[in-house]
């Protein structure tokens, strides 16, 4: 199709993939690539519209239980807050929100890299408050999955039924997102051409990133995945710097 980046639908594929073995979610990944292809609130749009597909897929893929427990403490403020950091986020300069992604995204990976054996009290409070932070990160940044894994962490859940569980609250949270962001004016005529190859990328990716967790220790493939955020924040600021300095 003409004007398609198929880099950019590589990149996205591979965001799909590492997020769902590394368990933070692919818009860690995304949304600092989607920025240099596009501008923030388009990249804001697409990541709801596109983690729709993904977080259902994760959902069928890994159906072995959900904890209705974690739906209602994590799943119902997560949805709060992420419409509050969706509507925050239209007051605030791109330029800005940009800057907190890349800020964000260094803190939060040298945070889990120094931090590897933070633990997180299973108290209700804590999945409400972890929830909470989760949402407005997700409404405000784009993403907020590693802030929810670290608080469903604590739980012990069973892998297929963590990732379960975080898919389902993921797609509340993108759902409610979608309609805020397309309330902003987010989610433009123009890019929606990527969507129908977003969507397939979120089904494709979920499955091969499944069939590759069974061969990979996901505690292994997460410390690589943090690196990779690490990099992603630093090449973000160092974006940002180079942009401001032309």
């Amino acid at each position: 199709m003409k004007d398609i980046s198929y880099i950019f639908l590589l990149l996205a594929l591979v965001a799909e993939i590492i997020g769902t073995i590394g368990g933070f979610g692919s818009s860690v990944f995304f949304v600092p690539i989607g920025n240099f292809y596009f501008d923030f609130y388009s990249v804001l749009g697409l990541t709801a519209i596109f983690h729709l597909s993904s977080n259902l897929s994760k959902i069928f893929l890994f159906k072995k239980g959900l904890d209705k427990r974690l739906l209602l403490y994590i799943g119902l403020p997560s949805v709060i807050f992420v419409i509050l950091g969706g509507i925050v986020s239209k007051y605030l300069n791109t330029y800005f929100l940009e800057i907190f992604l890349g800020v964000f995204l260094v803190v939060l990976s040298l945070f889990f890299l120094i931090k590897s054996n933070v633990i997180v009290q299973p108290k209700n409070k804590n999945a409400i408050v972890g929830g909470s932070l989760s949402g407005f990160s997700a409404g405000l940044l784009g993403t907020g999955g590693a802030i929810r894994g670290l608080t469903m962490a604590a739980f012990n859940l069973e892998k297929s039924a963590f990732i379960a569980t975080s898919a389902f609250i993921d797609f509340m949270i993108d759902f409610s997102r979608t309609f805020v962001y397309y309330n902003n004016g987010y989610i433009h005529k123009h890019d929606l051409k990527y969507v129908p190859f977003l969507l397939i990328i979120g089904l494709v990716g979920s499955f091969i990133g499944k069939k590759i967790l069974v061969y990979i220790p996901q505690s292994k493939f997460r410390k690589l995945s943090l690196f990779f955020i690490l990099f992603i924040g630093i090449t973000t600021l160092v974006k940002i710097f180079m942009d401001y300095t032309e």
